[in-house]
């Protein structure tokens, strides 16, 4: 493990991002950690870098010389993304990735599916629009009437809820099948999930209550 901390981190990639996300972020875990090129725009807007990770593939040698030597950690091997390669050497309570959504829509895709093989981990994704997390196995969630919730299956589950304006008890979910998005809530929402497979989306403006609820879920075992 290279990092491993007590509070949150704020994990920065390479991606479309925006000074106000990694404020956002950084409120609520000041910690620093870049993969790969997301570097360069962290150091640009001041982060002070507790690491850098990856592939090195992006990274300039600029941005390289900047970093104390001790502080860069090359994981050379190709089969797998440097967000991946991150939250496979990350140990916290929390991980709030900035600049993995926008963009290129394969990336977006990919940092996804990350999510997913990564289920033992919490991980939420910043970004212009929306906030991605995978659904624990229960999940409290203090949203405001008719908040957005959009819930996309990567794969076979199925759940209960309480607090949708269409609840999802009794559907098949999967991602060729049955999709959830655009639902909303009629105030505090609740989920319970039968597997390690259900991202939600809700809006930026409702961070800091996913932080909450994520905070106090229990987490997929690690597998």
């Amino acid at each position: 493990m290279i990092v491993q901390d007590l509070g949150p981190i704020t994990l920065v990639g390479g991606g479309a991002a925006t000074l106000g996300e990694l404020r956002a972020a950084m409120s609520i875990a000041p910690e620093v950690v870049a993969a790969d090129g997301g570097a360069a725009f962290a150091m640009t807007h001041g982060a002070d870098l507790r690491a850098v990770i990856g592939d090195f593939d992006s990274i300039s040698d600029v941005v390289r010389a900047a970093v104390p030597e001790a502080s860069l950690h090359h994981v050379p091997e190709q089969d797998s993304t440097d967000f991946e390669k991150c939250l496979a050497r990350i140990k916290a309570p929390l991980i709030l990735g900035v600049g993995f959504t926008g963009a290129r829509m394969d990336h977006q895709m990919a940092a996804c599916n990350a999510l997913v093989r990564a289920a033992h981990q919490r991980c939420v994704l910043l970004g212009s629009d929306d906030v991605i997390f995978l659904a624990p196995p229960s999940l409290r969630l203090d949203l405001p009437e008719r908040a957005r919730v959009s819930l996309f299956p990567m794969g076979a589950v199925e759940g209960v809820s309480e607090g949708l304006r269409w609840p999802i008890q009794g559907l098949n979910f999967a991602p060729d099948r049955q999709i959830g998005t655009s639902n909303a809530a009629l105030g505090p929402v609740f989920l319970n999930m039968t597997a390690p497979k259900m991202l939600v989306m809700v809006a930026p403006e409702h961070l800091e209550a996913v932080v909450a609820g994520l905070s106090a879920a229990p987490a997929w075992d690690q597998g």
